[in-house]
């Protein structure tokens, strides 16, 4: 048969898998979740080994699930969560250290002193984000501090650091490459995204030696091909990488300046093509690295939430409402409103706009009369508040509102959290037919990179499968803003 496309999604919970047929079309998914631990209140952690051995797993099952085999794969991309943190071995391949997951806030006491020392403006400018816990650059720093002889290894090259795709590209290749690209370098806090470089000025504030960090590549092209595994064949060439939302704005087909997209995954995340300009913030989102490719870069504003899905995990692991992850819409539709139940979803923090790591998850308006139903309705309404914020505040830095957004991830099939979000926002809300796009854009990012396709106008877009439209009117909408921010704000003067 024709040759196939190996699209790799490393994510915060588990690791995905698409297989893309000749047209793009999806032949097969497969998906394996993560453990998560929690070694500390506020930190987590990852076992690279376990994200490793299930990589191959996944990739072994999705292959057979397509009924094809790894000498019919012409490309493979990759796509991860971004700013979780590896240091290992460059000779051994094993980690010194479990992964310092993106939600960690271990770094927190540091990022401050950092703040106090009057850095931060530095970090800003250079980079396009915030002196916050959630960037590798510090938990690289407390990697080197807490192993022993980590520090001495790392300036001698010994060891490597990478985010998860450099991690999985090495053990792909066989140790032989050590790389990464833009939209992930620029999650570190260590590269400068005016200059499209690791910045040693920032290294040494950091104290992260230089000699421990990827070369940077463009993100759909050649990084190298597969070698000595035992679940792909030698010589198939990886050829697109890119951050998790990223690649979803890639797959959702926002190739232009001013097309945006939200991502529910772990968290949530607007991402607002913003072309050749790196546009600065003034509202608390990030600017960053969309992708480069052909030589050129092109930026972003992104708003981050750090909990999305991972509140509905909460849910089900935490709390036992409910047993899987889709019987949240039928608890939440067994009520007709919240019952006075607002939901703060900073259970690891609040990101954008606020940048509060300090800030705790909060249920507020409970009575004797609240029910499963209602807390459930509150956990839907509360994400799609916190995307609103998010939205105002990229309209804001625009200076005029979004036409529409795109939407995807496993939170966009929740049609009751997708019809409030447009209430919310006043603007139709898009979800495309494949909601993996983050994976499906680093597959589309792939066949660009080996040139497969030979113009990014031949790949495909996100096509719609529903469109909600506001239904509420913009006072009925305001309430439930309101609501939220008197909470909001409560918790912001404790």
């Amino acid at each position: 048969m024709a040759k196939v496309i190996l699209a790799l999604d490393q994510g915060t919970t588990a690791t995905s898998c698409l297989v893309l047929g000749p047209e793009f079309e999806v032949l097969a998914k497969g998906s394996m979740e993560l453990t998560q631990h929690y070694p500390k209140p506020g930190w987590v952690e990852h076992d690279p080994d376990e994200i490793w051995a299930i990589t191959g797993r996944v990739i072994r099952e999705t292959l057979k699930k397509a009924g094809v085999s790894g000498a019919d794969v012409a490309a493979i991309g990759i796509t991860n969560q971004r700013e979780t943190t590896i240091v290992w071995d460059r000779k051994t391949m094993k980690p010194v250290h479990n992964a310092i997951v993106w939600q960690c806030r271990r770094t927190a006491d540091f990022c401050q002193d950092l703040k106090n020392r009057g850095k931060e403006d530095l970090f800003r400018e250079k980079t396009g984000l915030v002196l916050d816990p959630y960037f590798s650059g510090t938990k690289v720093r407390w990697i080197l501090d807490n192993v022993p002889g980590a520090r001495d290894a790392g300036r001698t090259g010994e060891l490597a650091f990478g985010t998860v795709d450099s991690f999985l590209l090495a053990h792909l290749t066989g140790g032989a490459v050590h790389a990464t690209e833009p939209s992930n370098a620029s999650r570190t806090l260590l590269y400068d995204i005016h200059a499209g470089a690791f910045d040693p000025e920032l290294a040494a504030i950091l104290g992260v030696p230089m000699e421990m960090l990827p070369d940077v590549l463009p993100s759909a092209g050649v990084f190298g091909h597969t070698r000595g595994l035992d679940f792909l064949p030698d010589g198939i060439p990886i050829a697109g990488i890119a951050g998790d939302q990223q690649a979803a704005l890639f797959g959702q087909g926002c190739l232009h300046e001013g097309e945006a997209k939200c991502t529910y995954g772990t968290g949530a995340f607007v991402l607002l093509n913003t072309g050749d300009k790196a546009v600065p913030s003034h509202r608390g989102l990030l600017t960053t690295v969309a992708w480069q490719i052909d030589g050129k870069l092109t930026y972003a504003l992104e708003g981050s939430a750090f909990i999305a899905g991972a509140a509905v995990q909460w849910l089900r692991d935490g709390l036992g409402l409910i047993k899987t992850a889709p019987e949240i819409e039928s608890l939440a539709r067994s009520v007709k409103d919240n019952g006075g139940v607002v939901f703060v979803p900073a259970l690891s923090g609040l990101g954008a706009p606020y940048w509060r790591p300090d800030v705790r998850g909060t249920l507020a308006g409970i009575t004797r009369g609240t029910t499963a139903g209602h807390i459930a309705r509150a956990v839907l309404e509360g994400i799609a508040l916190e995307v609103y914020d998010l939205v105002i505040a990229m309209a804001g830095d625009l200076g005029g509102p979004l036409r529409h957004m795109q939407v995807d991830g496993g939170a966009s099939m929740n049609d009751l959290m997708m019809q409030f979000q447009a209430d919310l926002l006043g603007l139709d809300v898009v979800r495309p037919r494949v909601i993996e796009t983050t994976a499906f854009g680093a597959g589309l990012m792939a066949a660009y990179g080996a040139g497969l396709v030979d113009d990014l106008g031949l790949l495909p877009g996100g096509t719609a499968d529903k469109v909600f439209s506001p239904v509420l009117s913009r006072q009925e909408a305001r309430k439930f803003v309101d609501d939220y921010h008197n909470v909001v704000n409560m918790l912001l003067t404790k």
